[in-house]
Order: structure tokens, then sequence, then C-alpha cells
């Protein structure tokens, strides 16, 4: 009997000797290090966070003149999409230079680029461009859209950063394996051509303003300045005024010769307040289609929209 009573004694110092342990190692849990359904219950999905933006579609057809194209319109103040085609708006395809907006913002951010020194050496090959045919520094680049000086910016920031950031942005499917371009059938020379570039990555309109939102709005991870530098080469001259400044960039892709996107993105800034848009034009018989075109549509649309 005293054998039994010993055997009992010791089985309860046990017992509490696991339990004090458990006490203790739950009380040490540091922030990063709660338990996996704890943590778990403080992320939101993307779906719960978008599930109270509205969209509605507006008839903006006058704007196109029978061209194959889509308009989107976000404005934050009232978490509302405004958009035209929206199939066209949610179908994702290549950004072309309108991802000169992301490699600057990249680059701006983690000091591949500065602005007072940003000049790069031309190589020497002639493009069809002569804009491009001499050294040219960052503001002049975006500009002109210098394709090899840009193919340069984005090999210094390199895949593996490229990868985090567009990540980060939730930029389109985020595809950057044909880093090289060689899907891009209109083009082999490096220099010209890469991921974003009619091959692996692509993004649709709709999603082109909410990556706008998430450089330009409040809640932006990119420093004050970089957005600040970014605005500058991204600012439309002919349509800054008191009123109403508009900020964009245009792209355009070509398959087999015939443009099959047309881009002009950014956001618009008035005295009601910002907007983030996006228009794209896709292939259409026997009209005009181009950067320059979606350019003039996107105006047309911001202008009236915020008067």
């Amino acid at each position: 009997m005293k054998k039994k009573n010993n055997d009992f004694k010791v089985i309860c110092l046990l017992f509490v000797c696991i339990l004090a342990c458990m006490i203790t190692g739950c009380a040490n849990y540091s922030a990063e290090e709660k338990p996996p359904a704890e943590s778990g219950n403080s992320v939101e999905s993307e779906n719960e966070i978008s599930a109270d933006i509205e969209t509605v579609e507006a008839d903006w057809s006058e704007y196109f003149n029978g061209r194959n194209g889509t308009a989107v319109v976000y404005d934050p103040s009232n978490r509302r999409y405004t958009v035209y085609n929206q199939k066209l708006a949610e179908t994702r395809s290549s950004p072309c230079s309108t991802f000169k907006i992301i490699s600057s913002l990249i680059a701006l951010e983690n000091g591949i680029i500065l602005p007072e020194d940003s000049t790069r050496t031309w190589s020497g090959e002639r493009f069809w461009n002569e804009d491009w045919n001499k050294d040219i520094d960052f503001r002049e680049a975006f500009r002109t859209s210098c394709v090899w000086y840009f193919r340069q910016v984005i090999d210094d920031i390199g895949k593996d950063r490229m990868q985090k950031e567009l990540e980060k942005l939730q930029y389109g499917n985020c595809d950057i394996s044909d880093w090289e371009g060689s899907l891009n059938t209109n083009n082999n020379n490096r220099a010209l051509t890469g991921f974003w570039i009619e091959s692996s990555l692509r993004i649709s309109p709709k999603e082109q303003t909410a990556v706008m939102e998430r450089i330009f709005g409040g809640n932006s991870d990119y420093s004050e300045e970089t957005q600040n530098q970014l605005k500058q080469v991204m600012l439309v001259p002919e349509q800054d005024r008191a009123a109403l400044s508009i900020y964009g960039k245009t792209g355009m892709g070509k398959t087999n010769g015939v443009v099959v996107d047309a881009w002009f993105t950014g956001i618009a800034e008035s005295t009601e307040g910002t907007i983030y848009f996006c228009v794209r034009l896709g292939e259409t018989e026997e009209l005009d289609v181009s950067s320059t075109v979606a350019k003039e549509i996107a105006i047309e649309i911001v202008s009236d929209y915020c008067m």
C-alpha cells in the first residue's frame, strides 16, 4: 500500500512539472511566434478586403469610336470602379511599356536610379527610334520610352528582387519566367525585349488601377520621395493645370507585326481628390490602334469624370 502511494505521488509530481512547462512556454511566445491559429485570424483575405468595393458599368463607347477597348476608373473616395467593357477590363494581357512605371518605382526606391545621376551609356547600336541613339538619363528615357535603358535597369534590379516586388504589388500574374523575352515573336533583340513585352507577364486593366493605388495611395509601402520622383516623370505636361493634373504611361505591343495591346494608365489629381485609371485598346480591323490613341481616350474620359 505504501508503494502504491509513493507511485501515485511521483505521477502527480511529474504531471505538475509538465503542466508548469506548458504554461511557461505559452507565456513566452513573442509577437512573431504566436500560434498559427492566433496569427491566422488577424489576416484578411484579398476577397474580404475588396468585398465592399462597388463596380458600376458605364457606356463610354463614344470615346472609342468603334475600337475594341476598355476603360477603368477607380475612385477611392467612394470605393467604386467605373468600367466600360467589363469583360476586357478583367482580361490579362502584356503590360508593355506601362511596366516602366514599376521598374522605375523599384529602381528609385532601391537607389538603382538616382535622378540627379541617372545617365546610362549608349552601346552604339542603332535603334529604330533616333531618340534612343545616344547617352540618356532617366527623365528622357521615361519620356521617350527607351527600351534599352529600362532593360538595363531591370537587369540591375534582378530576378529575386523583381519577383518579390511584383508579389507585394499583386501585379497581375507576377510571371517573370521569360526574363529574356524569348516569347516575344515581334522582336529578338535582347536590348529591346523582356518578360514585360508580349511575353510571360500579364495584367488586366482593372488590376492596373489597383496597382496604381498600391503605389500612390494612402497605404503605400513606398517613400513619399520615390512617389514624387515617379510622378514628376509621369506628368502629362499639356494636362497639368490648377484644377486637374494627370500622370501616366503609355504602352504598346505587337504580335506578328499587328498591334494587339495599346495602353495608357496612371493617376489623376483634382480639387475633388485622386482617381486611378486605365485604358486599353485591343486589335481592331481598319481603325487606328496605338498608345497615342489610348492616351487621348484616357485623358478625355478622366477630364470629363473629374469635372
